[in-house]
């Protein structure tokens, strides 16, 4: 694939979600980018049909089995002419399949060792189960997000898994290959979830710090604490949102919406802010969403209609910005971000796991003969 990482070799050993979200995102930029997948198992998000593991997409497959001897082996040969390699699982898996940081880097001391894992590679909890909700709540993340009164809202697994996660191990491995072309050295990278779920929260901190964040949500500024931030029913049953945080964007909302009511004028009084979010709740029920669009959309009001799974992709800006793309007749999100001379390829479509094998053990340098002999010994399928 072309794009800004082309020529760019990384392993991926395959496990759940995050990990592999932060191997798309190297094949999406133009890296060759392998995935080491367990003989004999269908996709593990879409076993019926693998085109829907969209975070498995453009890249190939060879299932080995790591606990024959010559699979590790096997493992080892293709790092030694990787750049990279990145996993997801728990503190000592590696290490105990013979695979670990310090094996891997005698071999090939440029090495770049990406790790992943919830509460990261050492601390109290580190070995540890825990999932995405788990992470982001130790971060103080989670407390934020909700109602008033009511228990903290679950933001699907988008904070810890996918941007504290996936995003901060992609950036992490970046900055290793970045000084790795100029030292000559790989190292390890240790991507906790819980530290990247507290990064993300950096602004809110210093919020806090200052005083302008109170520990009660749903009654500040960002958190649907505020009237003029916040989302909205029309008289459909769709909803609107709205972001006019700035006087002079909250004056056209006021003015758009027909407001006269003198006690809109207190806008960032937040003790008026209960009654006020009632009373614009009241004026956005009297027009559809439809007709709320045709009002304010593409004005500065900061305005946006909350759009479903079926209707984002239809909607005209992404529509125009190719936000979403179609791979074997599958909708998915498009790579991003875009370059002005390296744009990368379209991806493909994730391929059956195992299906590449022959084909990645040749063009990586091993010779007919041991591939054969690795066939034979049921080392890959």
């Amino acid at each position: 694939m072309a794009g800004p990482l082309e020529g760019l070799k990384i392993v991926e050993m395959v496990g759940l979600g995050p990990a592999p979200f932060c191997a798309m995102m190297f094949a999406d930029m133009g890296a060759e980018v392998i995935r080491i997948d367990r003989p004999g198992n269908a996709s593990i998000v879409a076993p019926e049909d693998s085109r829907f593991d969209i975070t498995a997409r453009g890249r190939r497959s060879i299932a080995i089995d790591l606990k024959k001897p010559e699979g590790r082996q096997t493992v080892l040969r293709l790092l030694d002419n990787a750049d990279a390699v990145v996993e997801g699982f728990r503190p000592g898996v590696m290490e105990r399949l013979g695979l670990g940081p310090d094996i891997c880097l005698e071999r090939n001391p440029k090495l770049v060792y990406g790790r992943m894992t919830g509460w990261g590679q050492h601390g109290p909890l580190a070995h540890a189960a825990g999932h995405d909700i788990n992470y982001i709540a130790l971060s103080g993340a989670l407390h934020a997000i909700g109602r008033p009164g009511e228990p903290p809202v679950v933001p699907l697994n988008y904070i810890g898994d996918f941007g504290g996660g996936g995003m901060l191990l992609a950036f992490g491995v970046v900055c290793a290959l970045f000084e790795a072309r100029r030292s000559g050295k790989g190292q390890v990278v240790d991507a906790a979830m819980t530290d990247g779920a507290a990064l993300l929260s950096a602004m809110m901190y210093g919020f806090r710090a200052d005083g302008s964040l109170n520990n009660q949500r749903g009654e500040n500024l960002l958190d649907g604490g505020a009237h003029f931030y916040n989302t909205y029913a029309c008289a459909d049953g769709k909803y609107v949102s709205v972001g006019s945080i700035e006087p002079q964007f909250y004056a056209l909302l006021i003015q758009l919406c027909g407001i006269d009511d003198p006690a809109f004028k207190a806008q960032r009084d937040p003790h008026g802010w209960p009654i006020l979010k009632y009373r614009l709740a009241d004026v956005f029920r009297t027009k559809t969403r439809e007709e709320w669009c045709a009002l304010m959309e593409g004005t500065d009001v900061c305005f946006a209609p909350v759009l479903d799974w079926d209707e984002a992709p239809e909607h005209p800006h992404n529509r125009s910005r190719e936000t979403f793309i179609k791979v074997d007749g599958v909708t998915q999100p498009a790579p991003a971000p875009r370059f002005s001379r390296t744009q990368p390829d379209r991806p493909s479509a994730p391929t059956t796991p195992g299906s590449d094998g022959d084909a990645i053990l040749h063009d990586w340098g091993f010779e007919r003969l041991a591939i054969d002999e690795l066939k034979e010994k049921g080392v890959f399928g």
